[in-house]
């Protein structure tokens, strides 16, 4: 299947650097990237429904409930 999309020109060009630098096309690197993306989001999803939330907000209701610390402040 051919899909048309519009990037960033800065996200072009980097594609294009390493397309160039592996010896593959810029659909090739655009391809790979997609993939790899939709293959973590799948593992994502996985972990997930691995959670209970009512373990977490246990856990979570054992830290003390105080400033941060300046050094941590944005």
């Amino acid at each position: 299947m051919i899909v048309n999309i519009e990037v960033p020109a800065d996200l072009y060009n980097r594609a294009a650097e390493i397309a160039r630098s592996q010896h593959i096309s810029v659909a090739d690197v655009f391809a790979v990237a997609c993939a790899e993306h939709i293959e973590a989001w799948g593992r994502l999803e996985k972990r997930a429904k691995q959670g209970d939330r009512t373990k977490f907000l246990e856990v979570l209701s054992k830290v003390p409930d105080v400033e941060s610390d300046e050094r941590d402040r944005v």
